[in-house]
């Protein structure tokens, strides 16, 4: 009987794993409160990233828009979840964050509700993304990056040894089977992140 008690608690156990092997095991919350499976890109390769629209790193909209038209004709997907917990720089509704998105940055890419990516209410998906691609520093040869690292390390000595999302415009690049295969900072060029999708596509 202990036998087989263990071997339920230990298939339990591994169905868990193996259903969050991939992002398409999780569901998010849409901009209109729905409930949306990220199985619907199942295939394609995606970059999830944390927003805000009142950073110095928001002008990375533009970029990230130009990336979308670029390649989404071969399977590529911006998946924009907006977020308020670095310096309250993403205030507002959701629909006025959309909205500011539209106008200012002319953006067509996917956008999702706002979230917490670190904490006790962090988005399942973050937290396994974080799990999946731990950070590794900021580039300190720009300017931002040393600004970013001196005001995290005054508040916490260690934060760099934690897998914490640490600012606005942090990215994850999914494979088309689902893993996370890359973490970039904000403060890493836009050329590195479309190095790498583009690797990922085979182009």
């Amino acid at each position: 009987m202990k036998k087989l008690l263990l071997a339920t608690l230990l298939a339990s156990l591994c169905l868990g794993i193996n259903a969050q092997r991939s992002v398409y095991a999780f569901d998010v919350e849409g901009m209109n409160g729905e409930q949306q499976s990220l199985r619907q890109y199942k295939g394609k390769v995606l970059l999830i990233v944390n927003t805000a629209t009142q950073c110095g790193f928001t002008p990375q909209y533009d970029e990230l828009q130009a990336l979308y038209d670029k390649y989404r004709d071969c399977g590529f997907e911006v998946l924009d979840f907006p977020c308020n917990q670095f310096g309250a720089q993403a205030p507002g509704s959701i629909q006025e964050i959309h909205n500011f998105c539209t106008s200012h940055f002319s953006t067509t890419f996917p956008q999702f509700a706002k979230i917490d990516v670190n904490g006790d209410a962090a988005s399942p998906l973050f937290t396994f993304l974080k799990k999946k691609q731990c950070f590794r520093g900021f580039d300190l040869g720009t300017k931002m990056g040393a600004i970013l690292d001196e005001m995290l390390r005054k508040a916490d000595p260690e934060y760099d040894k934690k897998p914490d999302i640490k600012w606005n415009f942090t990215k994850f690049l999914v494979n088309r089977k689902g893993k996370v295969v890359r973490r970039f900072e904000p403060t890493e060029s836009m050329t590195a992140v479309e190095t790498a999708v583009k690797q990922i596509l085979g182009k």
